[in-house]
């Protein structure tokens, strides 16, 4: 090889090593880049924010108000990387958490998959409709208004399979996690469902009764569900309303008294019941009309229903307090012992 030929080589060399150089130097820049672009947003937000995706809204318009929350650097950045993971269409709807620590990847990861921010929702044993309606509104899933009408929607009863006018005593009482503002069908739908599967766990044999059987036992179990305060005693005092209800005798439970006077009346609850009391002309007034009220008086929780279901075997037909401070019952056969079971009754200590 010539000298002009060697010359040329090395030539094409150190070039070669050049461009090899300053491609190498171009890739480390465009990393650092990246990185920077792909920053935490800790380092423009210290603490975790609620960032809300609407029904519909474009990527471009997610990816606006993503730079103007501060939550990305650069929306060249964020469009670029939606592309390339092939999901500018994907981002969904709904309300999202976003922790110090989230890279713009990571935030591109969560509105594509869907994890919204879920919210705790907790029903208490023996709740009316409004109670749970308010108790949406307070979390942020429905507004109170919007779950009462749900909650009385025909067309929404037919669908579930509830009879009645009211999802009143099917309304479960627990504790759920759902997302913010997920809305009121959609909430009374999980709260029917779990009642449904509750309700299977805890007595199996209701698989094989109709709409209306179940019915029946929910609403007695609205009034145990308000009668019992150990709940040792329910199943007792379930056997005392069936074996009732088995002879023609009036259920007369306090508890439906009360919830004419609270629910139907729109009074405060009384601290005691009077005679008066006893006589107010309501269908829910089980002093004065034989048989189960028209629909539930709650929502029951397990205790309850489970007691409807296993209520005790035994020939009770009264029950009366005798223990306000531990909640005690005195159960007896008889009109007599009844009467005479109120000498024994233990008034707490002012």
């Amino acid at each position: 090889m010539n000298t002009t030929k060697k010359s040329k080589a090395a030539a094409f060399g150190a070039l070669f090593l050049f461009l090899l150089i300053l491609i190498a130097g171009a890739l480390v820049a465009v990393s650092v880049l990246m990185s920077r672009l792909d920053s935490t947003a800790s380092a423009l937000a210290s603490e975790s924010a609620l960032f809300k995706v609407a029904q519909g809204e474009s990527a471009s318009a997610i990816t606006r108000r993503l730079l103007e929350g501060g939550y990305i650097r650069s929306e060249l950045y964020f469009r670029l990387m939606l592309k390339a993971k092939g999901l500018e269409s994907a981002l969904k709807a709904g309300s999202y958490e976003f922790k110090a620590g989230l890279r713009t990847s990571d935030i591109i990861e969560l509105l594509a998959s869907g994890k919204q921010r879920l919210v705790r929702f907790s029903v208490a044993e023996g709740s009316g409709i409004r109670a749970v309606a308010e108790a949406a509104e307070r979390a942020g899933i429905a507004t109170e208004e919007a779950f009462l009408a749900a909650a009385y929607d025909a067309e929404l009863l037919r669908e579930l399979g509830v009879p009645g006018s009211s999802f009143l005593g099917y309304l479960y009482p627990d504790t759920y996690f759902l997302p913010d503002e997920a809305g009121a069908e959609a909430l009374i739908r999980l709260m029917v469902a779990t009642f449904r599967t509750k309700l299977a766990a805890l007595a199996p044999s209701s698989s094989s009764l109709s709409a209306e059987e179940v019915r029946r036992y929910v609403v007695l179990a609205s009034v145990v569900e308000r009668e019992y305060r150990i709940p040792e005693e329910a199943p007792l005092m379930a056997g005392v309303f069936w074996n009732r209800l088995r002879i023609g005798m009036a259920l007369q439970s306090c508890a439906t008294v009360v919830y004419v006077i609270t629910e139907r009346q729109g009074k405060p609850h009384p601290s005691r019941i009077f005679d008066r009391d006893l006589q107010i002309n309501d269908p829910f007034n089980t002093y004065q009309f034989p048989g189960l009220p028209p629909a539930p008086i709650c929502n029951p929780g397990s205790v309850a229903l489970s007691a409807v279901f296993n209520p005790v075997n035994s020939k009770y037909l009264y029950f009366r307090l005798v223990d306000e401070a531990s909640g005690k019952h005195y159960f007896s056969e008889s009109l007599d012992e009844h009467i005479k079971a109120a000498a024994l009754s233990v008034k707490p200590r002012s």
